[in-house]
This record gives structure tokens, C-alpha cells and sequence, in this order.
């Protein structure tokens, strides 16, 4: 099945791309989509920040299972002054 992916912040500069279609299997989770993530982007798997994760503008927690077209939102913390 395939999910929408939408890269924010530094996740966005990692990855060097705003968002990607990523074909994924049934029954995946988003942590399981990040992990593939970090294969096909390597950049990405020296983020250790502690991310957020919307599906459908909605948030979620890392088990949440995915469906056929989710958009999947990664949000690194913000930070500022």
C-alpha cells in the first residue's frame, strides 16, 4: 500500500526532499515507516530528537497502524527565543 510522507524542519534538510510517496506493507506502523525512512534517507537516522507523528492532520503515537493514502506528518521539536 502506499502512504504520503511529509518531512518538516531539519527532518526536511536531512532527507533533502518536503515529502515522498513510500510504498509500504499492510499493517505497518508509523514506527515502522520511520525506520524504513531512515534506510532510504541515512541522514535521517542521526535525528535523535524526540519526533512528533500526525496521520491525516490528526496525532498519533508511533504504534498507530497505517492505511491505503495516510498522510504521514514527522515533526521534529521546535525550538527558538
Amino acid at each position: 500500500m502506499r502512504v504520503k510522507v511529509k518531512f518538516f524542519a531539519i527532518l526536511r534538510e536531512r532527507a533533502g526532499t518536503a515529502g515522498a510517496a513510500k510504498e509500504i506493507k499492510e499493517g505497518s506502523t508509523v514506527k515502522e515507516l520511520w525506520e524504513s525512512l531512515q534506510r532510504d534517507y541515512p541522514q535521517l537516522a542521526r535525528v535523535e530528537a524526540r519526533l512528533l507523528y500526525a496521520v491525516n492532520l490528526n496525532y498519533v503515537n508511533a504504534g498507530y497502524v497505517l492505511k491505503e493514502d495516510d498522510e504521514v506528518v514527522f515533526v521534529p521539536p521546535v525550538s527558538g527565543g
